[in-house]
């Protein structure tokens, strides 16, 4: 099954529930933190309580990268734990020259066996272009990104137009197998109708809903007329939704109740 055709299998053209899992050793609950595997521990059970909810889930590979190879193993051994009806996203933000790009491609693809990536277009094109090789896996590329310092750049106004109008339209030239989307911050609404004006169909991963403060209400507004699936990011909120040893009911009480705002 192509990136496509497994997406939209999952969420359709409406809005899906990705979660975050993106642990930070020292907010573990107890239960967890003194495991041989507290990350993978931490995800599985996370995992467990709201596999049926969640559309997709994303994981931070810098959480991962930051233990070493025992945190890159934690991160293999989660992958492996998430259900195929699920989408798996790597969020490492990849973004080099080609024969780099290439290699960072299979590192996700191959090894990690992920179905999509987040990439970095400052590069251009050819930076892009190994993770769209495959129609079978997917890259959401960078558009509007939810920090504030995102309008250093990505706001920049070059020949009459704000940069990351450049960056969606380079994102429509590269879908020609329809695995392309678009990382657009949910505390940037203002943005958003540009964004949908030019992309038309390309999917759109939205993170920033919850602890960075994106208003759902908005964005729902926004995208009642977007005909493209639309994967709504949340991860704190979620997965620190408890620090006892409830954890994993109190994130499926928070997945549950973020899903049922996106239905």
């Amino acid at each position: 099954m192509n990136f496509k055709s497994k997406l939209r299998s999952i969420i359709g053209e409406g809005l899906g529930l990705c979660i975050g899992l993106d642990p930070v050793l020292d907010r573990l609950p107890k239960k967890v933190r003194n495991s041989r595997e507290p990350l993978y521990a931490f995800n599985r059970e996370i995992i467990e309580h709201t596999y049926d909810i969640a559309a997709a889930y994303k994981l931070n590979l810098a959480f991962y990268e930051a233990l070493g190879c025992d945190g890159w193993r934690q991160l293999e051994m989660t992958i492996s734990d998430i259900s195929d009806e699920c989408l798996v996203i790597a969020d490492g933000k990849r973004g080099d020259i080609g024969s780099t790009a290439k290699a960072y491609a299979a590192s996700l693809f191959d090894t990690l066996k992920v179905d999509a990536a987040t990439v970095n277009p400052y590069l251009g094109s050819d930076a892009l272009e190994p993770f769209l090789d495959r129609t079978d896996h997917g890259a959401f590329i960078l558009a509007v990104t939810s920090n504030p310092g995102s309008r250093d750049l990505q706001e920049l106004v070059c020949d009459g137009e704000q940069l990351f109008h450049y960056v969606v339209r380079m994102a429509c030239r590269l879908n020609k197998s329809g695995n392309v989307g678009l990382v657009v911050g949910a505390t940037k609404p203002e943005l958003w109708r540009d964004v949908m004006d030019i992309a038309v169909d390309l999917p759109l991963l939205v993170p920033g809903i919850g602890a960075q403060g994106g208003d759902l209400a908005a964005l729902k507004s926004a995208l009642q007329d977007y005909s493209a699936p639309v994967l709504v990011n949340a991860s704190r909120s979620i997965i620190y939704a408890s620090s006892g040893d409830d954890f994993g009911r109190a994130a499926r009480e928070a997945a549950q109740s973020l899903n049922d705002q996106l239905s």
